[in-house]
């Protein structure tokens, strides 16, 4: 599977680009993220808001599953080298899109101890808009 898309390369790139110009005016970037990328035979997993210029360089969210998920720079080209057992690699989860920003899953992955705990929890507490009948939780 091809990591990011053309048009998730785009995003990530604007994204970076609007962070440094926040950080030139002094203002706040908190963007969601933009793509999941996880391992399907751990908890590894990585949320990532923004692509360096280098096209390699990912700022997000990482959690290698060992209970203490950080904000920081990871390498696209080292995580796509990943060779699993069974011939697997390191996937892109297609359906993954949120409305949390960066700081929302940083905390609550944190408290719960990982993304895949946090996501769990930040589903739930989801109000959800487009039906409203059905009920949350």
């Amino acid at each position: 599977m091809i990591l990011l898309t053309p048009q998730l390369h785009t995003a990530l790139r604007a994204n970076a680009i609007s962070q440094g110009v926040c950080e030139q005016r002094g203002q706040r970037f908190d963007p969601v993220p933009l793509v999941k990328l996880f391992n399907p035979l751990s908890a590894a997993t990585w949320l990532a808001t923004e692509l360096a210029e280098d096209c390699d360089t990912l700022f997000g969210l990482a959690d290698l599953g060992f209970g203490c998920p950080e904000m920081g720079v990871f390498s696209l080209s080292e995580i796509a080298a990943l060779r699993l057992p069974f011939g697997l690699r390191i996937e892109r989860d297609i359906a993954f899109e949120t409305p949390h920003p960066l700081s929302v899953w940083a905390e609550w992955a944190r408290r719960a101890g990982s993304i895949l705990h946090a996501e769990a929890l930040l589903r739930r507490t989801a109000v959800p808009s487009a039906n409203p009948e059905i009920p949350s939780g």
